[in-house]
């Protein structure tokens, strides 16, 4: 329980009962939480899977930004990835497969205090929650949305996804996959989306950075992060880890990121691609736009009482 919860400490039961003013445990006095302190139930991937990084960045990331137990919020659909909120000790929700974004926006609006994290697969994001994906970014939700890409669905143990490459031969495509995949990124461009960033989980210090560089945003900021699931496609993702013989191409510091053409134009370039942060707008938020509705709509009722105005609303559909 938080020191804030009881602003008041009682004296001995001796006497009259007063309540003296305790003064409150401020933020800066408090120490960051440790990885043992935000760590909950032992990670249940398969050895070797990329998402271990990110959640290991994740609890970085919560240590360097001092994010208080009752100040963490990590949201999740359904996946391998999306075991996330399981692994994290603060509040959050494993919620219903592809839903995680109309959630976490509910959440994001609600309590402006919060930043919230969602965390998600390729198949939770782009295909059962695609249209949420859609209709997040062009909102401009201001959270973070993170999706571990590991071309391939691992949880129900070898399907096609929306990015799993032309030729992939999986359980629904035994003679090899005819689909033409997706390209996140720019998907993310194309729907509105005001940050949009790709990195590899064999990249720690470049996840790291993304994620900051997410969290500072005022917006729905977007990560395609390459995840390689060992058990079913192994390799899939050697030819961008420079220790595998890849290549690991980051954005030049001269490309402009509020340029969308040039950031789209990016998006497209060849296998492995393009690491770094594509594009990056200001845009009045949802979360601002909701927030100044209420404000215009309190200020016209300003002074009254609640019976007033349930009164002048009665009035009005007369």
């Amino acid at each position: 329980m938080s020191s804030n919860a009881f602003p008041f400490a009682t004296l001995p039961r001796t006497g009259n009962l007063n309540l003296t003013p305790v003064t409150p445990l401020l933020d800066s006095d408090r120490k960051p939480l440790t990885k043992k302190e935000t760590s909950a139930d032992h990670p249940t991937w398969c050895p070797g899977c990329g998402d271990f990084s990110v959640l290991a960045l994740y609890f970085k990331l919560i240590e360097r930004r001092k994010l208080w137990h009752e100040k963490i919020t990590t949201v999740a659909g359904i996946g391998c990835s999306s075991r996330f909120p399981y692994f994290v000790q603060g509040h959050g929700a494993h919620f219903i497969h592809g839903r995680a974004l109309p959630y976490a926006s509910g959440v994001s609006i609600s309590r402006p205090d919060l930043h919230v994290f969602v965390f998600g697969g390729d198949g939770d994001a782009f295909s059962i929650g695609g249209n949420h994906f859609t209709h997040t970014a062009r909102k401009n939700i201001k959270l973070t949305y993170v999706v571990m890409d590991n071309q391939v669905y691992g949880l129900t143990k070898n399907q096609t996804s929306p990015t799993s490459p032309l030729g992939y031969k999986s359980k629904t495509d035994a003679w090899g996959s005819t689909d033409r995949p997706i390209n996140p990124v720019k998907q993310a461009i194309a729907a509105g989306a005001t940050f949009v960033a790709r990195t590899s989980a064999m990249s720690p210090n470049h996840v790291l950075a993304m994620m900051e560089a997410a969290m500072d945003h005022d917006g729905f900021s977007f990560i395609q992060c390459l995840s390689e699931c060992v058990e079913f496609f192994p390799g899939a993702f050697d030819g961008a880890i420079p220790r595998k013989g890849g290549v690991f191409n980051e954005i030049a510091k001269e490309h402009d990121v509020t340029d969308e053409y040039a950031a789209y134009k990016l998006a497209d370039v060849a296998w492995p691609g393009q690491f770094g942060i594509f594009y990056k707008a200001n845009r009045p938020t949802k979360n601002a736009n909701e927030a100044k509705i209420i404000a215009d709509h309190r200020a016209k009722v300003q002074g009254m009482a609640d019976w007033q105005i349930l009164q002048k609303n009665f009035d009005r559909m007369k």
